[in-house]
């Protein structure tokens, strides 16, 4: 019993789905502003004695009985059943049903459908613009809201199936003269075409021309290869940086030792020889009498007697002060 239960309820949902799904699919398209729409629902044997009743979401706008029109006009609707919309807005979106009964009031037919509404398109602006530098002429099919819209381009009045973006771009090679191009704009509900227009391009000599996506690839793959040059000869410098050093370190490391191996423990400087002498420097010599003292300092004062007689003939005029002599050690003896 609660499997039977639940299969109901997911049939149930199914089909709530499906009547959602259903009520939210557009069947009929139109334009705001649009004059006129006929429904499309036929009756062949549609007759004045044959109950008929009209809805739009579920308010009835139109009933006819016995021939008589109660609700809406008579001319609303043609000979086989079909109503006749005019003037239509945005509200005239949404869901509209038909029923005919017989005479006896059994369901004869029934038809429902949705319409939904949308903006009018505009007529399209055809422009064109010669590109010498890519060898092309480069045509734009300007509208306004282009949101949505499909387009489609005609040369010399053939379509060109293939293209379906709001622009277009013809090789100037091509142009073998003054060709002609339209352009389509169109939805659901309505659709414009361009007035002709015939570019005219004189061809200049080929050059190369890149698309902006090529372009912009191509800027950003050399920005980045110059980066990784970059690093790559950051990462070369501090490794050559370090391994000098190391280098550097590891010779005065060497120099040092060999100077440490070279060094004799046993010999001693000069200075330190001098400065301390050892047992076999040479006895001091001996010190000099007195009696050697004395005659040393004798001499020259004797030497300087000598001398006196040399004076300059301009100090002749005045006599030298008379200088003492010295005692000798034989006065002293005798007077001892």
């Amino acid at each position: 019993m609660a499997c039977f239960t639940a299969s109901l309820g997911v049939i149930f949902l199914l089909g709530f789905i499906d009547i959602a799904a259903a009520k939210d699919t557009c069947e009929l398209y139109a334009a705001v502003g649009q004059q006129s729409l006929t429904l499309p629902f036929v009756y062949e044997r549609l007759a004045n004695s044959h109950p008929m009743k009209w809805t739009h979401n579920s308010t009835i706008i139109f009933y006819r009985e016995q021939g008589k029109v109660s609700v809406g006009k008579p001319q609303d609707i043609s000979a086989t059943g079909s109503l006749i919309l005019k003037n239509l807005l945005f509200s005239s979106a949404g869901t509209y049903q038909a029923q005919v009964l017989y005479p006896n009031r059994t369901l004869a037919k029934m038809w429902t459908g949705r319409l939904c509404m949308m903006d009018k398109v505009s007529k399209p602006q055809l422009k064109y613009a010669c590109e010498f530098k890519c060898n092309a002429v480069h045509l734009n099919c300007d509208v306004v809201k282009p949101q949505g819209l499909a387009f489609s381009w005609t040369l010399d009045g053939k379509t060109l199936i293939s293209e379906t973006r709001q622009t277009l771009r013809i090789s100037l090679t091509q142009m073998k003269g003054e060709e002609s191009f339209t352009c389509t704009a169109a939805n659901q509900a309505s659709k414009e075409i361009s007035d002709i227009v015939r570019p005219t391009c004189k061809s200049p000599p080929p050059m190369l021309c890149f698309a902006r996506q090529t372009v912009v690839a191509v800027l950003a793959g050399a920005a980045a290869l110059i980066l990784l040059l970059l690093i790559i000869t950051v990462v070369l410098c501090c490794r050559h940086r370090r391994n000098k050093t190391h280098t550097r370190h590891r010779n005065k490391g060497e120099l040092r030792m060999l100077s440490v191996n070279k060094r004799d423990p046993d010999s001693i400087s000069p200075d330190y020889e001098t400065m301390h002498p050892t047992e076999s420097s040479p006895p001091p010599s001996p010190q000099p009498s007195p009696r050697a003292c004395y005659q040393k300092v004798s001499q020259p004062e004797v030497q300087s007697e000598n001398r006196l007689p040399q004076i300059s003939t301009a100090a002749e005029g005045q006599k030298p002060s008379p200088v003492p002599k010295p005692r000798t050690k034989n006065t002293q003896t005798t007077n001892m």
